[in-house]
């Protein structure tokens, strides 16, 4: 049979546990201000500047880009005339 909870019942809540309550509480409501004066420090902040692309900068980028792709092909057939010579020995 289930019991009745009225005024009459009690229940046993240690110590501990009360004060890890508390603990967790202050923790999560201090977390809550502290996110809050965030915000409105963020709010405050200039705008982020417009993130255009100049074409001067894009070429730049572009070129970039192509030289490390170049270089790297460069590399990669060192590599290979390397390991043909490494087969070579190995196989002889």
């Amino acid at each position: 049979m289930a019991k009745e909870l009225n005024e009459d019942t009690g229940f046993n809540i240690s110590i501990k546990t009360l004060i890890g309550i508390g603990a967790a509480m202050a923790t999560i409501i201090s977390m809550w201000f502290m996110l809050q004066a965030d915000i409105a420090d963020a709010k405050e902040l200039p705008a982020p500047l417009d993130p255009e692309v100049t074409r001067m900068e894009f070429d730049m980028k572009d070129q970039m880009i192509r030289q490390t792709i170049i270089t790297t092909q460069e590399d990669v057939k060192e590599i290979k005339k390397s390991i043909e010579k490494i087969e070579d020995k190995l196989y002889e």
